[in-house]
């Protein structure tokens, strides 16, 4: 997979930009505030149709547009694709070889990328809210029918919540929440499959990678610990039973939930597990295993979904090097040379092991413009 050329006409800084694009690696370099992280924030969005930084559409749009614009030529194994999304206060509107798509959810999985950025360190260390959107962002890239469920279940979970928090447990409706129930259990049990399925693969990725990057000291191991009892999401547990369960559970938890005014149980409450020869890395990991264990983690994203999908997808470091150590540097750079189309930024040449890099094509931004 390989992204020959983009464009990008009112994006943030970017009052019109024209680019075309080398096959391997790609660095950005300039001050910051320049537009280095914007353009890979493009490229992100052409991807998922949503930012990693900020929630808020409205601030993709530059100071003086009406609407964002961003087109792509992308080469894939089965031929080339050409993708458009605009923005707008409208919404979004996303074209796949200049025909409107009904739905993003049948454009998102196009573009295939991997991002990489210092905040997602907080993979491991954060909050397990970080954890679920790691999920939920790259799971919907290689399986885009997980994001409707996603958005069917949030509708869901909201209406359920403003119930509990607007009515007393005494005179609420027993059938009104069970249909509730029924469509949170519903769209849950699919999302907590699909996130088991990912995880199991992921992690024998990871562990195989990070025994690699720490020479055979050290075993990572990345579990899945959904809201509810482990053995709930265990292997031999079909749709049905999981439902049933969770099911249970909402029910259970009734008294609790209207105490709260919130659900307590189901995929929203999820979360991931990292150990390091079998101590907790979240809790007693040292800096740099933390570090190493997200790069593991990022690492094995790249093989899992040339796994899923058949070629490498683009790889985003926004940043990154510099927060890395030669070893860990030198493993990252190595993984995808020669094999996976790279994006770069960097305040300045001297945070990369341009050593380990062959052919790299340096791109100055200033003030959203490029100069090679």
């Amino acid at each position: 997979m390989q992204l020959k050329s983009i464009e990008l006409h009112g994006y943030r800084n970017y009052d019109s930009l024209q680019l075309s694009i080398g096959s391997g690696v790609n660095i950005f370099i300039g001050p910051n505030a320049q537009g280095k992280t914007n353009l890979l924030e493009a490229i992100h969005v052409l991807a998922l149709t949503k930012s990693h930084r900020t929630s808020k559409d409205r601030e993709l749009i530059g100071w003086n547009a009406s609407q964002a614009r961003i087109r792509a030529e992308l080469e894939r194994r089965y031929g080339n694709v050409t993708l458009e999304l605009q923005i707008s206060a409208q919404g979004k509107k996303a074209k796949l070889n200049g025909l409107e798509q009904r739905k993003l959810s049948g454009f998102v999985g196009s573009l295939n990328v991997v991002l990489f950025a210092p905040e997602d360190l907080d993979i491991v260390k954060g909050a397990p809210g970080v954890r679920r959107r790691f999920m939920d962002m790259e799971i919907g890239q290689v399986h885009p029918g997980y994001l409707y469920d996603l958005q069917q279940y949030q509708k869901v979970l909201q209406q359920r919540n403003n119930y509990l928090k607007a009515t007393d447990s005494s005179k609420a409706s027993p059938e009104l929440l069970e249909v509730w129930n029924e469509q949170l259990a519903s769209y849950g049990v699919k999302m907590m499959q699909k996130r088991k399925n990912f995880i199991h693969h992921l992690q024998k990725w990871a562990e195989k990678i990070h025994e690699g990057i720490t020479a055979g000291s050290e075993h990572l191991e990345v579990v899945y610990k959904p809201s509810f009892a482990a053995e709930a999401a265990g292997e031999s547990q079909d749709d049905s039973s999981l439902f049933q369960q969770f099911m249970i559970k909402l029910t259970q938890g009734r008294e609790q939930e209207f105490r709260r005014g919130m659900t307590m149980t189901g995929p929203h409450r999820d979360d991931l597990t990292f150990t390091i020869n079998g101590k907790d890395v979240q809790s007693f990991g040292s800096q740099g295993q933390q570090r190493t264990a997200a790069l593991s983690l990022k690492l094995a994203e790249l093989e899992l979904m040339r796994e899923e999908i058949g070629e490498y997808p683009i790889l985003l470091l926004d940043d990154v090097l510099s927060e890395l150590d030669q070893t860990r540097q030198t493993q990252l750079i190595e993984t995808f040379q020669s094999r996976v189309q790279t994006f770069i930024t960097t305040t300045g040449l001297e945070s990369v092991n341009m050593s380990r890099l062959r052919d790299a094509a340096v791109f100055h931004v200033r003030n959203g413009a490029l100069m090679q």
